[in-house]
Parts: structure tokens; sequence; C-alpha cells
């Protein structure tokens, strides 16, 4: 699935990383957590979070994530954004809840990340 359809399910708003669109993703992983988030083991996932700050990009520039969307209506703050164009990350939000969101993508088929056992 591209981001670009990422965005038509989730009739979300593209902040950062326009020329990315195209980009593939084959995992999704959603979580508040950024901790929980190092637990994925994925490429080519899209990160879906409600927590809205720098340490969100930071962590999806560690794990080499395609792309952010903050839901809930949720809005990062400028430096955030600046943040996610300097790395190329894409960052979009959606209306919806984390629940809802993962439930329209897992629904038209993108899985869920693979997380590392203890």
């Amino acid at each position: 699935m591209t981001l670009e359809e990422v965005r038509h399910l989730l009739d979300a708003e593209v902040l950062s990383g326009h020329e990315y669109m195209k980009k593939e993703v084959s995992k999704a992983f959603s979580c508040d957590l950024m901790s929980d988030a190092l637990t994925s083991v994925e490429d080519r996932t899209l990160l879906l979070t409600g927590l809205v700050n720098p340490h969100t990009v930071r962590t999806a520039e560690m794990l080499d994530i395609s792309g952010v969307v903050f839901v809930r209506g949720k809005v990062p703050d400028e430096d955030t954004i600046k943040l996610a164009k300097e790395n190329g990350i894409v960052i979009m939000i959606t209306k919806y809840t984390l629940y809802v969101s993962s439930g329209i993508l897992y629904s038209n088929g993108l899985e869920g990340a693979s997380i590392l056992h203890n």
C-alpha cells in the first residue's frame, strides 16, 4: 500500500513529505509509547500514534519508518514538522482514533508489524 493510499483511506492531511507519498508501506504499528515502537522489526512500516512531539520523529528516524500518522486530530508543532522534513519522513494527521485508523488500514490489507520477543 502506498502512503497516498493511506492518506486517502484515513482522510488524512499531509504535513510533510509530500514528495514521498508514492512510497510503499507493508506493515503498520500503532502505539503511544515510543519504547513499544522500538520493538518493531519490520521494514517499510507506518507508525500510527497520538504522541505528537519530536521524540516520535526521532523514533521514526531510528527505525527507518516511512511515515507517521498522528491520530485524533492532533497536530504537531512546527519544530516536529521541521524535523520530519529534514529527515524525509512523511507526517499525516487524521481525525480518526488510533483504534479506528488501525482497523481501517488492517481491513484494507495493511498487516501489523512483527515485534521482537523476549
